[in-house]
Protein backbone atom coordinates (compact mmCIF):
# COMPACT_ATOMS: atom_id res chain seq x y z
CA UNK A 1 0.00 0.00 0.00
CA UNK A 2 1.11 3.46 -0.80
CA UNK A 3 1.28 6.02 1.66
CA UNK A 4 0.87 9.69 0.80
CA UNK A 5 3.26 12.79 1.89
CA UNK A 6 0.11 13.99 4.16
CA UNK A 7 -0.12 10.41 5.71
CA UNK A 8 3.55 10.27 6.51
CA UNK A 9 3.50 13.49 8.42
CA UNK A 10 0.12 13.00 10.49
CA UNK A 11 1.67 9.91 11.28
CA UNK A 12 4.41 11.56 12.69
CA UNK A 13 2.54 14.27 14.68
CA UNK A 14 0.25 11.91 16.32
CA UNK A 15 3.78 10.07 17.19
CA UNK A 16 5.62 12.72 18.57
CA UNK A 17 2.48 14.63 19.66
CA UNK A 18 0.24 12.30 20.63
CA UNK A 19 -0.64 14.71 23.92
CA UNK A 20 -1.56 17.59 22.23
CA UNK A 21 -2.62 15.98 19.03
CA UNK A 22 -6.44 16.80 20.54
CA UNK A 23 -5.48 20.34 19.71
CA UNK A 24 -5.29 20.17 16.34
CA UNK A 25 -8.82 19.10 16.24
CA UNK A 26 -8.22 16.19 14.06
CA UNK A 27 -11.91 14.48 13.95
CA UNK A 28 -13.68 17.45 15.45
CA UNK A 29 -17.10 17.28 12.81
CA UNK A 30 -16.84 20.41 10.30
CA UNK A 31 -20.16 22.81 10.85
CA UNK A 32 -22.93 23.85 8.90
CA UNK A 33 -22.38 20.55 6.28
CA UNK A 34 -25.73 19.68 4.31
CA UNK A 35 -26.84 16.24 5.54
CA UNK A 36 -28.45 13.60 2.96
CA UNK A 37 -32.18 11.93 4.58
CA UNK A 38 -29.84 9.11 6.10
CA UNK A 39 -27.48 11.70 7.31
CA UNK A 40 -24.43 11.51 5.63
CA UNK A 41 -22.99 14.86 4.22
CA UNK A 42 -24.76 16.18 1.37
CA UNK A 43 -21.87 17.40 -1.24
CA UNK A 44 -24.11 17.42 -3.72
CA UNK A 45 -26.14 20.26 -1.85
CA UNK A 46 -26.30 23.46 -3.27
CA UNK A 47 -23.53 26.41 -3.49
CA UNK A 48 -23.31 28.09 0.07
CA UNK A 49 -23.60 31.49 -0.75
CA UNK A 50 -22.05 35.13 1.03
CA UNK A 51 -24.46 37.81 2.57
CA UNK A 52 -24.12 39.95 -0.91
CA UNK A 53 -25.05 36.65 -2.66
CA UNK A 54 -21.94 35.33 -4.36
CA UNK A 55 -20.90 31.81 -3.99
CA UNK A 56 -18.85 31.18 -0.74
CA UNK A 57 -15.44 29.46 -1.50
CA UNK A 58 -14.57 29.51 2.19
CA UNK A 59 -13.64 25.56 3.72
CA UNK A 60 -10.46 23.35 3.29
CA UNK A 61 -9.85 21.84 -0.13
CA UNK A 62 -8.26 18.76 -1.20
CA UNK A 63 -6.72 17.21 -4.36
CA UNK A 64 -7.89 14.39 -6.98
CA UNK A 65 -6.03 11.60 -6.45
CA UNK A 66 -4.55 10.10 -9.40
CA UNK A 67 -5.37 6.33 -9.47
CA UNK A 68 -1.78 4.81 -11.11
CA UNK A 69 1.99 5.41 -10.48
CA UNK A 70 2.78 9.56 -11.89
CA UNK A 71 6.12 8.52 -13.42
CA UNK A 72 8.64 5.93 -13.42
CA UNK A 73 10.41 8.11 -10.70
CA UNK A 74 7.23 8.29 -8.65
CA UNK A 75 4.93 5.20 -7.23
CA UNK A 76 2.58 7.58 -5.06
CA UNK A 77 -0.92 7.36 -5.86
CA UNK A 78 -1.90 9.78 -3.59
CA UNK A 79 -0.55 12.70 -5.70
CA UNK A 80 -2.62 14.81 -8.30
CA UNK A 81 -1.79 14.52 -12.16
CA UNK A 82 -1.39 17.75 -12.02
CA UNK A 83 1.30 18.49 -9.02
CA UNK A 84 3.49 16.21 -11.55
CA UNK A 85 2.41 17.90 -14.66
CA UNK A 86 0.13 20.74 -14.89
CA UNK A 87 -0.29 19.78 -18.49
CA UNK A 88 -1.14 16.73 -18.03
CA UNK A 89 -4.68 16.96 -19.70
CA UNK A 90 -3.27 18.96 -22.99
CA UNK A 91 -3.29 16.88 -25.95
CA UNK A 92 0.19 14.95 -25.53
CA UNK A 93 0.60 16.39 -22.23
CA UNK A 94 2.77 18.84 -23.31
CA UNK A 95 2.09 22.62 -23.25
CA UNK A 96 3.08 24.61 -26.76
CA UNK A 97 6.62 25.28 -25.93
CA UNK A 98 9.08 28.35 -27.28
CA UNK A 99 11.79 25.73 -28.16
CA UNK A 100 14.58 26.63 -25.12
CA UNK A 101 11.59 26.06 -22.90
CA UNK A 102 11.21 23.06 -24.02
CA UNK A 103 14.92 21.93 -23.38
CA UNK A 104 14.62 23.57 -19.70
CA UNK A 105 11.55 21.26 -18.84
CA UNK A 106 13.45 18.04 -20.24
CA UNK A 107 16.90 19.35 -18.16
CA UNK A 108 14.59 19.36 -15.31
CA UNK A 109 12.85 16.88 -15.32
CA UNK A 110 16.23 15.00 -15.86
CA UNK A 111 18.21 16.57 -12.68
CA UNK A 112 17.32 14.40 -9.42
CA UNK A 113 16.74 16.81 -7.15
CA UNK A 114 16.01 19.99 -9.01
CA UNK A 115 12.79 21.04 -8.22
CA UNK A 116 12.75 23.57 -6.14
CA UNK A 117 10.35 22.15 -3.70
CA UNK A 118 12.84 19.28 -2.95
CA UNK A 119 15.05 21.97 -1.59
CA UNK A 120 11.88 23.81 0.41
CA UNK A 121 11.59 26.80 -1.05
CA UNK A 122 8.11 28.23 -2.13
CA UNK A 123 6.69 26.24 -4.76
CA UNK A 124 4.48 29.14 -5.98
CA UNK A 125 0.72 30.58 -6.83
CA UNK A 126 0.20 27.85 -8.86
CA UNK A 127 1.13 24.70 -7.45
CA UNK A 128 -0.68 25.67 -4.54
CA UNK A 129 -3.49 24.41 -6.33
CA UNK A 130 -1.71 21.25 -7.07
CA UNK A 131 0.13 20.24 -4.13
CA UNK A 132 -0.55 17.50 -2.16
CA UNK A 133 -1.19 19.23 1.05
CA UNK A 134 -4.71 21.04 2.17
CA UNK A 135 -5.58 24.77 1.85
CA UNK A 136 -7.95 26.29 3.15
CA UNK A 137 -9.57 29.51 2.07
CA UNK A 138 -11.09 32.69 3.87
CA UNK A 139 -13.15 35.47 2.46
CA UNK A 140 -12.92 38.79 4.21
CA UNK A 141 -14.29 41.88 2.73
CA UNK A 142 -11.74 43.16 0.18
CA UNK A 143 -9.97 40.06 -0.35
CA UNK A 144 -9.51 35.71 -0.43
CA UNK A 145 -7.05 34.30 1.61
CA UNK A 146 -5.45 30.97 0.73
CA UNK A 147 -3.34 29.16 3.58
CA UNK A 148 -1.39 26.04 3.04
CA UNK A 149 -0.14 23.82 5.05
CA UNK A 150 3.22 23.54 3.71
CA UNK A 151 5.92 26.13 4.81
CA UNK A 152 2.47 27.64 6.52
CA UNK A 153 2.37 29.85 3.32
CA UNK A 154 -0.08 31.65 2.38
CA UNK A 155 -1.58 33.63 -0.69
CA UNK A 156 -3.75 36.99 -1.00
CA UNK A 157 -6.18 37.97 -3.38
CA UNK A 158 -7.48 41.53 -3.81
CA UNK A 159 -11.22 42.22 -4.32
CA UNK A 160 -11.09 45.32 -3.44
CA UNK A 161 -10.84 47.31 -7.27
CA UNK A 162 -7.08 47.84 -6.87
CA UNK A 163 -4.94 47.19 -10.28
CA UNK A 164 -1.78 45.04 -10.37
CA UNK A 165 1.08 47.03 -9.73
CA UNK A 166 3.14 48.68 -12.86
CA UNK A 167 6.42 47.79 -11.64
CA UNK A 168 6.12 45.45 -9.18
CA UNK A 169 9.42 43.32 -7.10
CA UNK A 170 8.90 39.51 -8.34
CA UNK A 171 7.88 37.26 -6.03
CA UNK A 172 7.02 33.72 -5.96
CA UNK A 173 3.08 34.34 -5.13
CA UNK A 174 2.90 37.06 -7.94
CA UNK A 175 0.27 39.95 -7.22
CA UNK A 176 -2.91 39.15 -7.80
CA UNK A 177 -6.08 41.24 -8.11
CA UNK A 178 -9.54 39.32 -8.68
CA UNK A 179 -13.19 40.08 -9.46
CA UNK A 180 -16.64 38.83 -9.93
CA UNK A 181 -17.95 37.78 -13.38
CA UNK A 182 -21.64 36.09 -12.33
CA UNK A 183 -20.94 32.79 -10.04
CA UNK A 184 -16.90 32.96 -11.40
CA UNK A 185 -14.22 34.71 -9.46
CA UNK A 186 -11.74 35.68 -12.19
CA UNK A 187 -8.44 36.25 -10.76
CA UNK A 188 -5.33 38.16 -12.66
CA UNK A 189 -1.82 37.36 -11.18
CA UNK A 190 1.72 38.75 -12.39
CA UNK A 191 5.00 39.80 -10.82
CA UNK A 192 6.05 36.32 -10.58
CA UNK A 193 10.09 35.72 -10.76
CA UNK A 194 11.95 34.39 -13.37
CA UNK A 195 12.99 30.89 -12.58
CA UNK A 196 9.51 29.32 -11.33
CA UNK A 197 8.35 25.56 -11.87
CA UNK A 198 4.96 25.16 -12.91
CA UNK A 199 5.20 21.80 -12.00
CA UNK A 200 7.04 18.76 -10.59
CA UNK A 201 7.82 18.36 -14.40
CA UNK A 202 9.65 21.34 -14.76
CA UNK A 203 7.55 23.41 -16.72
CA UNK A 204 8.26 26.67 -16.55
CA UNK A 205 6.84 29.93 -15.30
CA UNK A 206 8.86 33.44 -15.97
CA UNK A 207 8.66 37.13 -15.52
CA UNK A 208 6.58 37.43 -18.03
CA UNK A 209 3.96 35.25 -17.41
CA UNK A 210 0.46 36.06 -15.86
CA UNK A 211 -2.20 33.53 -14.36
CA UNK A 212 -5.85 34.18 -14.99
CA UNK A 213 -7.99 31.90 -12.35
CA UNK A 214 -11.29 31.30 -13.18
CA UNK A 215 -12.83 29.90 -9.61
CA UNK A 216 -16.80 28.55 -9.61
CA UNK A 217 -18.21 26.22 -6.64
CA UNK A 218 -20.70 24.23 -8.63
CA UNK A 219 -21.78 22.53 -5.45
CA UNK A 220 -21.28 22.30 -1.70
CA UNK A 221 -18.47 19.92 -1.73
CA UNK A 222 -16.58 21.12 -5.31
CA UNK A 223 -13.99 24.06 -6.15
CA UNK A 224 -13.52 23.87 -9.60
CA UNK A 225 -10.51 26.33 -10.81
CA UNK A 226 -9.47 26.63 -14.58
CA UNK A 227 -6.05 28.30 -15.14
CA UNK A 228 -4.78 29.79 -18.10
CA UNK A 229 -1.29 29.90 -18.31
CA UNK A 230 -0.06 33.23 -20.71
CA UNK A 231 3.45 33.54 -20.91
CA UNK A 232 4.98 34.97 -24.27
CA UNK A 233 8.75 33.94 -23.03
CA UNK A 234 7.83 30.32 -22.63
CA UNK A 235 5.17 29.35 -24.57
CA UNK A 236 3.77 30.12 -28.17
CA UNK A 237 0.53 30.47 -27.08
CA UNK A 238 -1.66 30.80 -23.73
CA UNK A 239 -2.90 27.39 -22.61
CA UNK A 240 -6.14 26.46 -20.06
CA UNK A 241 -6.37 23.94 -17.53
CA UNK A 242 -9.53 23.09 -15.60
CA UNK A 243 -9.15 21.48 -11.87
CA UNK A 244 -11.81 20.36 -9.55
CA UNK A 245 -11.08 19.83 -5.89
CA UNK A 246 -13.20 18.12 -2.84
CA UNK A 247 -13.96 19.65 0.55
CA UNK A 248 -12.13 18.49 3.08
CA UNK A 249 -14.53 17.76 6.05
CA UNK A 250 -13.75 16.96 9.74
CA UNK A 251 -10.21 17.56 9.78
CA UNK A 252 -8.02 20.92 9.98
CA UNK A 253 -4.30 22.21 8.67
CA UNK A 254 -1.20 20.04 9.92
CA UNK A 255 1.69 22.48 10.94
CA UNK A 256 4.42 21.55 8.62
CA UNK A 257 7.43 23.40 7.96
CA UNK A 258 9.83 21.53 5.82
CA UNK A 259 13.31 22.47 7.16
CA UNK A 260 12.12 21.00 10.82
CA UNK A 261 14.54 18.66 12.14
CA UNK A 262 17.65 19.71 9.32
CA UNK A 263 21.12 18.23 10.39
CA UNK A 264 23.28 20.34 8.20
CA UNK A 265 23.68 24.02 10.12
CA UNK A 266 26.22 22.21 12.61
CA UNK A 267 28.12 20.77 9.68
CA UNK A 268 28.91 24.29 8.11
CA UNK A 269 32.19 26.00 8.38
CA UNK A 270 31.93 29.11 9.69
CA UNK A 271 33.33 31.87 7.73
Amino acid sequence: MKISVRQLIFAASMLLLSRSAPAQWLGYPTAGIPKTPDGKPNLDAPTPRTADNKPDFSGMWGWINIGKPCLAACNDTQISREFINLAATLKGGNPPYQPWAADLAKKRKGEQGADPNVHCMPRGAPRIWTDDYYKRIFEVPGRLIILTERNMQYRQIFLDGRPLPDDPNPTWNGYSVGKWDGDTLVIQTAGFRDDLWLDANGNPLTEKGKLTEKIRRPNFGTLEIEITVDDPKAYTAPWTVTLKEPLILDSELLDYYCLENEKDFPHMQKQ
